[in-house]
């Protein structure tokens, strides 16, 4: 009798492994500094506070039950109040939505807001996450390409005159991965005020957003609309551990990805939940815990924009960053950054090709590095070994 081999879903045809994930299997040996990973510093993650979160947690009998599928109901109420102080209007806890992570909002939302062959407007370069998410989704992906500012807005406008209608506008709004940018308030205004003329949701995805080094960040998206969804997470500010993340958004879409998770995974952690909420309630202590990064990362981000600069001068320009984790990079020489990989992993430093991030452009001279996990001396040491590959 011949073997009859089941088929996979016809969807996956067209889905990659993210190119950030394979690079950090080759980037684990001790002799490479790595500026590849989207990591947050573990040692700036507070472990000691955690365990003491998790004790008083272990107490409660229920914190080993299923909770609520829209999450923990006092963590869904800090949420609530976090956000209505940052939105600036009063953010109802029926529009809170905790996730398992904010990736799985971000998957989530996909299956409730898209239908194949919507059409998704992205950045350009992008987070690939979010690419991975809608090519799964069946999505027909356009790309604004991003300035100093953030998502250039005029080419949106372009693109909804000559007809385009999208179901859905993503940006990362605050300190972008991979771009470094933060969008311009005018620009959120206006990006606000185009979803609502042409009928549009907007994902404000915005991990970083409190990972400022001088200044706060603009206000949100979400500040001009209902119709921007905002995603967020403890991930940056805390511990990816945790796997903590949430979205607010008007009660029907809520309601929409409820049903959805209950076939997912029923609900998230109870603990980890519960661990989360004492640790965003001890607000004198997150206060500081949150200084701390931004003073190191900013610390860290001005180092390597030094070096670089140093090093290649004119020969390549880089991203000034505000907040966040990362820096883009690219080299006036049309060096080819996925070329130069091997040579230089080689030579000891790894970092992440803009072609991983390309959506329409081909970004083949330009580099994602991330400043997060290596002290000054490091990053510096980093570029050297960069500038010893390039030769």
């Amino acid at each position: 009798m011949s073997l009859t081999i089941p088929a996979l879903a016809g969807k996956l045809a067209g889905l990659q492994s993210s190119a950030i994930r394979d690079l950090l299997k080759l980037t684990a040996r001790d002799d490479i500094i790595s500026l590849a990973g989207g990591l947050p510093d573990a040692a700036l993650m507070p472990r000691e506070r955690i365990a003491l979160a998790a004790e008083a947690a272990l107490r409660d009998p229920a914190v080993l039950q299923y909770t609520e599928s829209s999450g923990w109901p006092a963590l869904r109420e800090v949420i609530a109040a976090r956000e209505s102080a940052e939105i600036g209007r009063t953010v109802p806890v029926d529009e809170v939505f905790i996730t398992h992570g904010s990736q799985q909002a971000l998957s989530l939302l996909a299956e409730v807001l898209l239908d194949p062959g919507a059409l998704v407007i992205v950045e350009d370069p992008a987070y690939v996450g979010a690419l991975q998410v809608f090519r799964a989704a069946g999505a027909r992906i356009v790309a604004v390409p991003l300035d100093s500012d953030g998502m250039r807005l005029d080419i949106l406008e372009d693109l909804l005159a000559a007809g385009e209608r999208p179901a859905l506008v993503h940006t990362v709004s605050n300190f972008h991965n991979p771009g470094g940018v933060t969008l311009a308030p005018q620009r959120r205004r206006r990006l606000a005020e185009l979803a609502e003329a042409h009928g549009f949701w907007v994902i404000e995805d915005d991990p970083y957003g409190e990972l400022w080094f001088d200044q706060p960040a603009p206000a949100p998206v979400a500040s001009y609309s209902p119709q921007v969804i905002r995603l967020s997470s403890v991930s940056k500010i805390l511990s990816p551990a945790l796997r903590v993340g949430w979205m607010i958004a008007p009660d029907r879409v809520a309601r929409a990805v409820e049903l959805l998770k209950q076939g997912a995974d029923l609900c998230g952690s109870s603990l980890t939940q519960q661990i989360t909420t004492d640790l965003l309630t001890d607000t004198t202590w997150l206060a500081a815990h949150i200084d701390a990064i931004r003073t190191t990362y900013g610390t860290r981000a001005r180092a390597l924009t030094t070096a670089l600069r140093t090093t290649f001068a004119d020969r390549l320009h880089c991203t000034d960053p505000t907040g966040g984790m990362f820096i883009w990079a690219e080299f006036t020489d049309n060096t080819n950054t996925a070329t130069l990989l091997p040579t230089a992993l080689d030579a000891g430093v790894a970092y992440v090709p803009g072609a991983a991030f390309a959506v329409s452009s081909t970004a083949d001279s330009s580099l994602r590095l991330c400043f997060t996990t290596s002290d000054e001396a490091t990053l510096t040491e980093a570029v050297n070994r960069l500038s010893s590959a390039i030769g």
